[in-house]
């Protein structure tokens, strides 16, 4: 398979000029070989994943997580990855995860979905719901508020969003003790992991590689 022709797909679907300018999205590890056997297709890069592409046979790592710093030993094997610049595609992360509970979105700005409900709901049946995805989620509710019809959603971490968003209740990942307490609607904490782990298996869609071809990483959220 030719590495570039991957990416290519890749960056059709997610452009790299999208990304923020603080991200790191795009070739980490760039070896002069055109073409890859297999590919392991990840969330982060961790001496864990590392050490699953060589025990694979991968000679190429896809994740959404890039690396700021790549360790010497890395060095040995492609490494390339789509962030920021994949949270703001059409069809991204956050539209995924959406998409994964059953919700229809409308986009609010390059992060932030908003799920507009058929009509009020229990905050508890949503809870429910978002636990389908996250059994360990938080939920904040400091207006003890019962019913909700507009839901926002930014996968990773959006707590930034949450007060400025247009809607009863927001869910997100790594939400902070002063955001929780300053938060003006109900708010779910369903992880960083859990809300953007779907986005791995569609990485693969995207460059078309097969199952047997692109392994999807054997990951686990960091909290228990």
């Amino acid at each position: 398979m030719n590495k570039y022709e991957i990416v290519k797909k890749i960056e059709e679907f997610a452009p790299l000029d999208k990304q923020e300018k603080w991200d790191s999205s795009g070739w980490i590890v760039d070896k002069n070989s055109i073409n890859v056997n297999k590919v392991l297709f990840a969330l982060t890069i961790t001496d864990k994943i590392y050490e699953q592409a060589l025990k694979n046979n991968c000679d190429m790592i896809i994740s959404h997580h890039p690396l700021f710093s790549v360790p010497i030993k890395y060095k040995n094997i492609d490494m390339y990855c789509a962030h920021t610049n994949f949270d703001k595609a059409d069809g991204g992360t956050t539209d995924l995860l959406i998409q994964a509970l059953g919700y229809i979105a409308k986009p609010y700005n390059d992060f932030v979905r908003i799920v507009e409900l058929k009509e009020e709901t229990d905050v508890y049946d949503v809870k429910s719901r978002l636990m389908t995805i996250s059994p360990k989620l938080r939920m904040i509710n400091n207006n003890d508020t019962k019913k909700i019809r507009t839901i926002g959603f930014c996968a990773g971490s959006g707590a930034e969003f949450i007060n400025e968003t247009p809607c009863d209740a927001f869910v997100t990942g790594d939400v902070k003790f002063h955001a929780a307490i300053e938060a003006n609607k109900v708010v779910f904490d369903i992880g960083h992991f859990e809300s953007e782990r779907v986005a791995v298996s569609y990485l693969r869609t995207i460059t078309g590689i097969s199952e047997k071809e692109g392994l999807i990483a054997d990951e686990k959220s960091p909290f228990i």
